[in-house]
């Protein structure tokens, strides 16, 4: 991909999230699979003849959401990398089915941070890049909320000074 004279390569970025991401995306996992749980639960105290029926898929979906949890955090943990420069946004997503994108400079058109509640909870925040581009914004998830505004103030100056792309 070629941003004028400069020459945008995919390569691995190389910034990692903040280690606090694992237990953000376990506790995500354990709400997700609590609230299931605790339906069946509740149905399977309450309705004496289909008590079995009920808690038994409760038993396995909590064991499932536990094993969840403590699984694919570290994977996604290790997979997800990120790297600002001042060319480009290179975002590298996905286990499974990786994912890699670069956003040129010239091409971004709004820089977001979000918190939510177990964002700030834990500290956290993400960074949207909002680009030109069909196949949508770029979002990095779990950085440190400090690293995450600073990202953005980075990215906003870099953009500033950046040339439109005329294509």
């Amino acid at each position: 991909m070629t941003t004028g004279e400069r020459t945008v390569r995919l390569r691995p970025p190389n910034n990692t999230l903040d280690p606090r991401a694992v237990s953000w995306w376990r506790t995500q996992w354990l709400l997700l699979t609590a609230a299931p749980v605790a339906v069946l639960a509740v149905l399977g105290a309450i309705i004496a003849p289909a008590r079995f029926w009920l808690l038994l898929p409760a038993v396995v979906l909590a064991v499932l959401g536990a094993a969840c949890a403590v699984l694919f955090p570290r994977w996604w943990y290790r997979t997800h990398r990120w790297e600002v420069t001042g060319e480009a946004v290179y975002i590298r997503t996905g286990v499974i089915r990786q994912e890699w994108r670069i956003a040129p400079m010239s091409r971004i058109q709004t820089v977001d941070t979000v918190r939510g509640p177990l964002e700030q909870l834990y500290r956290l925040a993400s960074v949207t890049v909002t680009t030109a581009s069909s196949k949508g914004a770029l979002k990095i998830e779990g950085l440190d909320h400090e690293l995450a505004a600073e990202l953005a103030e980075r990215l906003t100056r870099i953009t500033q000074d950046t040339p439109g792309d005329a294509t």
